[in-house]
């Protein structure tokens, strides 16, 4: 891991709980991570890989990444990889190493023991591998157009969750393996974990805020046990889970705090994860432990993949061998100086929450004696922590009031000065609204209610539905053509004036309805135009996206989108007297006609 304030990599034995290495590499962005091969290390920031070598302990090379994002590092066999999803690129430390181009974008990338990197294309739903030393993707398979997935790992063996069929489905050379179904509703939105835990697969359900334990059997023919549902905390916000061989670890992120079950859903541990900054990242290791790096690098929790039990390694800056004074990067107080009150704490910030605000600094200089404790103190209130405690969440705030809260610490010998967090505005973000869909005419109608916003103001709905760009709506209604799977709705608040930050609240969601049954047309008028006959038709495609056409004689309009009331134009035709016209309507599930007989009424 890397350590911001030392600016070096730390390597934590997971088996002692202790650093056992340090590498400095200077100059290293802000919550880089580090990732290791066989011989040496690599510090990865956005625009910038320092590689240092495991026997020297020193940098020896830089390298430019093919994309500014932070990417999804796996360490396997022929590596480690660095997987750009956004760019879709696939970088390979190890040896040769190579720059592979996916061709569109990715999601969370797996790996199977043979050192073979599986890849879903989001954009197209090819399922792709990439082998130890090779140097272009082979595509297998791919997921049914529109439908939306993830991948991961069962027995050794890459795996694709159709999360809108709700099934299960084994990769492999010869395409994807008979489908298995989950026996429970996932949202686009699922979260599934690298591999599997104790036969059941781990996913996290962000729109309804719980923990999915679901059955792999059925990938075997077997029967199939309903899922283990785990309720997680209903505002929080949560990481991918992370597995081994008997543990489940999620993070709540709107707490910072690491959750730990087994693989029956039994809760083993939870842990305030410390340290500053922005999320913590999880990781197993080779040693069936998942490792959990604070953001500042500060410490590191070691979770047993039997057990489920944390323990936390602090990452004090001491060199692993012979620690000194000047490792920690502070000034001995030389014998017979007489200690003075503590310096002041640094890197202070607060993260708002419901009626709280999340307190966290970095440590202040002791000046000669131990820090005893900091004293916390705002508008309207105060608190007192240990002098090792270097995070608190701050409790009986009112929502949408700003707040400044100031930390100081104190020492046997008195307090020292004081530093403070910029504004802060406790906040809670609304709940998820009820969302129904309704299809008529090839047309589908999203409503909603207003839900409780939380003491905040309302500033838009955010819609989002498959394949479609997410739309910002005022109203609580909207339309859509031509769609499948499930719309989601959430309401966007402030608190404070215009221009204050925006709040996403929980998701609501529907299913769009299945379309039922063949399309129907019917002529309501046709007249005569300058260009010749227009046909007015009421179409309805039965929820599925459908054409029109309208024919005389032998002449036929153009083909064209129909839902509802649609003109149909037919150019270039001369008649006398009573004719026939007929219209077509055509969808995935077969085509009608209907025919009109008569005078063509003439528009002037």
């Amino acid at each position: 891991m890397y350590n911001d304030e030392f600016q070096s990599a730390f390597h934590v034995d997971g088996s002692t709980g202790r650093v056992d290495a340090r590498a400095m590499v200077p100059g290293a962005e802000q919550g880089s991570q580090v990732v290791q091969g066989e011989r040496a290390g690599y510090v990865v920031g956005r625009s910038r890989v320092s590689v240092f070598s495991k026997s020297t302990l020193s940098v020896e090379d830089t390298r430019t990444p093919p994309a500014t994002e932070q990417p999804v590092v796996l360490e396997v066999a022929g590596g480690p990889y660095l997987v750009y999803r956004n760019a879709g690129q696939v970088v390979r430390l190890g040896d040769p190493a190579a720059t592979v181009p996916a061709g569109g974008p990715l999601s969370r990338p797996t790996a199977t023991s043979d050192g073979t990197v599986w890849l879903h294309r989001t954009d197209t739903g090819s399922l792709c591998g990439l082998t130890r030393a090779a140097t272009r993707l082979v595509c297998h398979a791919r997921l049914t157009q529109g439908h939306s997935g993830s991948l991961t790992v069962v027995d050794d063996q890459p795996v694709v969750v159709d999360t809108t069929s709700d099934t299960l489905s084994t990769v492999g050379e010869g395409g994807l393996g008979e489908p298995a179904a989950i026996g429970i509703d996932l949202p686009a939105s699922a979260q599934v974990a690298n591999s599997a835990v104790a036969g059941r697969l781990a996913v996290v359900d962000p729109e309804r805020n719980r923990l999915l334990l679901v059955d792999t059997a059925g990938l075997h023919k077997r029967p199939v046990a309903q899922p283990v549902v785990v309720e997680l905390p209903k505002d929080g916000r949560f990481s991918e889970p992370v597995t081994t061989s008997n543990v489940v670890a999620v993070v709540d992120q709107t707490r910072n705090v690491l959750m730990t079950y087994d693989g029956s859903g039994a809760p083993k541990a939870r842990t305030q994860i410390p340290g500053n900054g922005g999320s913590p990242r999880l990781a197993r290791g080779e040693d069936n432990r998942i490792y959990v790096d604070s953001p500042d690098g500060s410490h590191v929790l070691v979770v047993d993949g039997e057990s489920g039990s944390v323990a936390n390694v602090p990452v004090d800056g001491e060199d692993p061998e012979e620690p000194t004074p000047q490792a920690t990067g502070a000034t001995p107080t030389p014998p017979g100086v007489p200690a003075t009150p503590p310096g002041a704490p640094g890197r202070v910030n607060a993260v708002a929450g419901d009626g709280s605000a999340t307190v966290t600094w970095a440590a202040a200089a002791p000046n000669g004696a131990k820090v005893t404790s900091y004293h916390l103190s705002w508008s309207g209130g105060s608190t007192r922590v240990s002098g090792t405690t270097l995070r608190t969440t701050v409790s009986g705030l009112t929502n949408g009031t700003s707040y400044v809260i100031t930390v100081v610490a104190e020492n046997s010998v008195g307090r020292g000065p004081g530093a403070s967090t910029g504004s802060v505005v406790p906040q809670r973000r609304a709940a998820a609204p009820r969302v129904t869909v309704k299809a008529a005419s090839g047309t589908y109608t999203v409503t909603w209610n207003q839900p409780d916003l939380g003491g905040g103001t309302l500033v838009h709905y955010l819609v989002s539905a498959q394949g479609q760009a997410d739309r910002r709506v005022t109203s609580r209604s909207t339309q859509y053509t031509g769609i499948s799977g499930t719309v989601t709705v959430r309401a966007v608040t402030r608190f404070g004036p215009s221009g204050s930050p925006t709040v996403r609240g929980a998701a609501g969601s529907a299913k769009v309805p299945v379309p039922t049954g063949p399309p129907t047309v019917e002529i309501l008028s046709v007249r005569s135009v300058s260009t010749g006959l227009r046909v007015t038709v009421r179409a309805d495609g039965k929820g599925s996206a459908a054409t029109c056409q309208a024919s005389f004689l032998q002449i036929k309009s153009a083909s064209v989108s129909c839902s509802g009331v649609t003109d149909l134009t037919i150019t270039n035709v001369v008649w006398f007297g009573s004719i026939s016209v007929t219209a077509t309507i055509t969808t995935a599930a077969g085509s009608r006609t209907d025919t009109w007989t008569g005078v063509p009424q003439v528009v002037g």
